[in-house]
């Protein structure tokens, strides 16, 4: 023990003493290590600054202490005697409606939301110009007031102080909403705020049976009363309810999910930038311990043992990759102040802004295990070389093989950073599948870049020409950074290729696919006795076809195969279908499209016990087939069905789908609305949505088209900062080349100098360099195209359950890219060896 102290204090004094040599070769081991440790840590501390911000302003963003949510019928009158016991009550009613002028003009799909008395019970309303919410949506002069935010005015080309017809009366527009405290709860909206008195929703006209109305009702506890006992003591009050409560503690769970995705799909590709530098870490411990030949060797010579060697460089390694590590940190640690801004008007959510030590302790062991992982090798070949294959010079062509130890050293390391990524991971099955890729992309790349070297090797006996030879010579003689430029710059351009396919495909899909197939118009909240006459509106309006209509409740699943939702485990693709409220339909035939894939339809004349047509895809994530039950809660009744038949659902056609298609009969008479979609030729689809909700002003009309453009410019924020991360790893990817030219250039002079006293022009050794980098370009593009696209195809359709598409122009311009990054870096590597004189160098030799 005392002795392997004494050799550490050793080795600790010699490595501080080679420190002050300076970090002359160490350059680009920091800015790799630095990359990829401030990329992980910022995406952390960002995201940690967005939740953090949820807990700090929960009870504001929530609208209470307590938000019971029930929709399409409110509260009873037990209730609300139940809530407003417990403390302040505040009650709030949301739906989707049109709003136009009242003196009529353009139509506006709008997020109403009918407010109380007592709203907000935390937070405030801010308007503009200022003044009290309750005074700005009272009823005066015979006129209810409303408030819209700007960009709602802005479209209706109104001004305050006109009018705003909401179903069937016409609003005063008395000021611009500027800041709504618990607007961030609802991430996706398909239209502008407006915002009327709740004692005003009535005379609309639109609260009609069944209308698809979300009502709130926030409840400010007493001083002293947990959230926790209140909720139970209210499940148990009224255990059959439906409702959803929410506390503090799931105050905005659309924000923390988006957060939470699009958080780790950014660390990965932030890790990808990691393992991308730690290519390039390992590249500078070689090349440092090859300028370091003489120093070891003279060590060895004098009896210092091969474990010295090991610890001293180790040390000196280490020492370094903290620096780089804190570096990183420091960069990372910023970020939530950087982003604030930007992020908090996204989101409505003050980002809590504060160094968050889980993060950045997660980064600093990510950056600490990266730096061992990749030096081990060069370290344990400098510790087995022998003194006199070191003093010939000899350092990197020695044969070599690790022991065990070494081999089982490595492996660990490896398996630790594996396990740190998909211990932190919020998807620990997505975090498996991309370490697997990440690993078997690196092998890929290396073997690939072997099989460019034998390759090479083999051509060469048969080629002609200097400049040829000569490039494929330098792929595969000693020292080449073919083994080490393919996997840096191609894991880079995989990520990139990966990116950029997503993206397109998505972007495509939203486009182009989806309008293809979509209907024009959702028309929601038409009630059963409207049906005939909206039925025969439609059909007579010019360019209007494909109606179809079916009708809806909403429900909560409540049980599946008799097991509570609360003891499930929801697969994280599927949590959504436990999460909040699904339509759901009844139908006596198969609706248009149905593809069943095990089972049977019901006959049409079916009356019996519930039967249930579920989604296949539904049905094999949660474990369930033919014969067992599903139970739903509708409208504070539990409705429990069997599983007749699975069926395939194709989601992205936009077309009216369901998770659940029940049997005829035992909903038929519920409070219910119709839902219908219809196909308008472009130039009529003004008039078809005017001739609609003029005649039906309970009936809201959803364009699919607005829709579409809302999740576009939601995919298009994750997009662009995943590209961005993604670019970050192209970075790296291009260090780790720079760094190999100047590990290089030593033997670039001197080649190049040996080359023009044989004669050569500097046309021919320059070309003969462009060819060697040329090459190793497009092979890393090569392999780059294949992998990103593979990773690519798969993210699509297995994660996002996409259609695939191949997109050869993103792949070309990635190749392009990665053969032109090879090429000017390699020529600039060139351009200084060439302009080296001969007589100098050779008088040193």
């Amino acid at each position: 023990m005392a002795e392997a102290s004494a050799s550490w204090r050793l080795a600790l004094r010699l490595a501080r003493r080679e420190l002050r040599g300076g970090l002359a070769g160490f350059r680009i081991f920091l800015v790799c290590l630095m990359l990829g440790v401030a990329a992980i840590a910022a995406v952390g501390s960002v995201a940690s600054a967005v939740r953090g911000g949820i807990a700090a302003d929960a009870r504001a963003l929530l609208g209470g202490d307590v938000d019971v949510e029930l929709n399409q019928r409110p509260a009873s009158a037990a209730q609300i005697a139940f809530f407003a016991a417990a403390g302040e009550l505040s009650a709030t009613a949301g739906m989707r409606a049109m709003a136009r002028p009242a003196a009529g003009g353009a139509r506006v799909l709008v997020e109403l939301k009918a407010v109380d008395g007592r709203y907000p019970l935390y937070g405030a309303v801010t308007l503009s110009p200022e003044m009290k919410l309750a005074a700005a949506l009272a009823r005066r002069d015979g006129a209810w007031g409303a408030v819209a935010e700007a960009a709602l005015i802005d479209r209706l080309g109104l001004r305050l102080g006109e009018r705003i017809r909401v179903g069937t009366i016409d609003y005063e527009l008395r000021a611009i909403l500027a800041r709504e405290p618990d607007r961030s709860a609802g991430l996706f909206s398909l239209g502008p705020r407006l915002m009327v008195g709740y004692d005003s929703l009535e005379a609309t006209g639109l609260v009609q049976p069944g209308s698809q109305i979300h009502h709130h009702y926030r409840v400010r506890l007493a001083p002293g009363a947990g959230a926790a006992g209140w909720i139970a003591d209210l499940n148990a009050a009224f255990p059959d309810a439906g409702w959803r409560i929410r506390g503090p503690d799931d105050a905005a769970p659309g924000i923390k999910r988006f957060v939470d995705r699009a958080g780790l799909f950014l660390a990965l590709v932030g890790l990808s930038t990691l393992l991308v530098g730690g290519v390039g870490v390992g590249n500078a411990v070689r090349t440092y311990l090859e300028g370091k030949t003489a120093t070891i060797a003279t060590l060895k010579r004098l009896g210092a043992p091969g474990g010295l060697v090991f610890r001293t460089y180790l040390a000196l390694v280490m020492g370094l990759a903290l620096g780089g590590t804190a570096l990183g940190l420091v960069v990372g640690g910023l970020a939530p102040a950087a982003m604030a801004g930007l992020l908090g008007d996204r989101f409505g959510v003050a980002l809590r802004v504060a160094l968050y030590p889980g993060p950045l302790l997660s980064a600093a062991v990510f950056g600490l295990l990266t730096a061992l992982a990749f030096s081990l090798v060069p370290l344990t070949r400098a510790r087995d070389a022998s003194a006199a294959a070191l003093f010939r010079g000899a350092l990197a062509p020695v044969r070599w093989r690790p022991r065990a130890a070494d081999a089982a050293a490595l492996a660990l390391t490896a398996a630790a950073l594996a396990g740190l990524a998909i211990g932190t991971a919020t998807d620990r099955r997505l975090a498996l599948w991309f370490v697997a890729a990440a690993a078997t992309a690196l092998v890929v790349l290396r073997v690939a870049a072997w099989a460019a070297s034998a390759a090479a090797r083999r051509l060469n006996g048969g080629t002609r020409g200097p400049r040829l030879r000569l490039g494929l010579a330098n792929l595969y003689r000693p020292g080449a950074p073919t083994g080490s430029v393919v996997p840096s710059l191609g894991l880079g351009l995989t990520v990139l290729v990966a990116v950029g396919l997503v993206h397109g495909n998505l972007v495509r899909q939203i486009e182009e696919t989806m309008p293809a197939a979509a209907p024009s118009f959702y028309f929601i909240d038409i009630q059963p006795q409207q049906t005939a006459a909206f039925d025969a509106l439609v059909a007579a309006q010019p360019g209007a076809a494909e109606l179809y209509r079916v009708p809806m409740l909403r429900g909560r699943i409540a049980a599946l195969a008799g097991v509570p939702v609360e003891r499930i485990a929801p697969p994280p693709e599927l949590a959504w279908v436990l999460r909040g409220d699904r339509g759901v339909t009844w139908s006596a035939t198969p609706p248009p499209g149905t593809r069943l894939v095990a089972g049977d339809w019901w006959p049409a004349e079916y009356r019996g016990p519930p039967l249930i047509s579920l989604d296949a895809e539904v049905a094999a994530g949660f474990g369930l087939t033919l014969g067992d039950s599903v139970s739903v809660n509708v409208l504070g009744r539990e409705v429990t069905g069997t599983i007749a038949n699975l069926r395939e659902v194709d989601w992205a056609t936009l077309a009216i789908n369901f998770v659940m298609v029940f049997s005829p009969g035992l909903l038929d008479d519920a409070p219910q609305t119709h839902i219908a979609t219809v196909r308008v030729a472009p130039e009529a689809e003004a008039d078809v949505q005017r001739a609609v909700t003029d005649r039906f002003a309970n009936v809201s009309a959803i364009r699919v088209k607005e829709a579409l453009e809302a999740v576009g410019r939601m995919i298009g924020a994750v997009s662009t900062a995943v590209g961005a991360t993604a670019a970050v790893t192209l970075l790296a990817g291009v260090l780790v080349l720079a760094g190999a030219v100047a590990a290089d250039h030593r033997q670039r002079v001197y080649d190049a100098v040996v080359l023009k006293v044989l004669g050569a022009t500097r046309a021919d050794i320059a070309g003969a360099f462009l060819i060697e980098y040329g090459l190793i370009g497009l092979v890393a593009a090569a392999v780059a195209a294949a992998l990103g696209s593979a990773v690519g195809h798969y993210f699509v359709t297995r994660v996002l359950h996409g259609d695939w598409v191949f997109l050869p122009g993103v792949v070309a311009v990635a190749a392009l890219l990665g053969a032109a990054l090879a090429l000017a870096l390699g020529f600039a590597g060139t351009w200084r060896a060439l302009g080296r004189r001969a007589a100098p160098l050779l008088r040193n030799e």
